[in-house]
């Protein structure tokens, strides 16, 4: 299937902003000597936890550790995306039990790749809370999970892609809306 762009949502700066307003509603709900840790959800994931921990450092001084979370064999769909699961490690260098953990992803939208992270994470260790932080809601629940900090909600039709895009995996920063074409 082929699809072309039919909105430009956010641009760079638009995203930015959205990723600052994140940073500060997560110090806010956070004590700041919590030890708090941020786990990036491969792909698009791992960039944006990386940029909201700067911030949260730039706004507020504490320095919290990031993390990739590969979700691969924790998905329920897994037969479902191909015969033999590509696999890639986890790389959480930390502990998380005993802290809060924000999973930080691009898109939400059934709820399944969070529900995934939630096991991963669980896994892990115990945290003292899990937080989601998502750039963008786009409705479409199959799973009761709901984002504690998103940047933007865009609601969709189901036949309608988020393209997020961000270096370094991607040329340019912003988040368009996409349809088959």
């Amino acid at each position: 299937m082929q699809y072309i762009q039919k909105a430009l949502v956010l641009d760079g700066s638009a995203m930015d902003r959205s990723l600052m307003r994140i940073a500060h509603e997560i110090i806010e709900h956070n004590d700041s000597d919590a030890g708090l840790r941020f786990v990036g959800i491969r792909r698009r994931g791992v960039p944006l936890a990386k940029q909201i921990a700067e911030y949260v450092k730039k706004f507020s001084g504490a320095e919290a550790p990031v993390g990739e979370l590969d979700i691969t064999l924790y998905r329920d769909d897994l037969t479902e995306l191909s015969d033999q699961a590509t696999v890639n490690t986890s790389e959480l260098s930390f502990g998380v039990s005993g802290r809060p953990v924000v999973l930080v992803d691009d898109v939400i939208y059934t709820g399944r790749t969070a529900r995934a992270a939630i096991d991963a994470v669980i896994k892990q260790g115990r945290p003292s809370s899990i937080q989601l932080a998502v750039l963008i809601d786009r409705g479409h629940r199959e799973l009761p999970i709901r984002p504690d900090y998103v940047g933007k909600n865009i609601p969709t039709s189901r036949h309608e892609l988020i393209a997020v895009r961000i270096p370094p995996i991607d040329q340019k920063k912003e988040v368009a809306i996409l349809e088959q074409k």
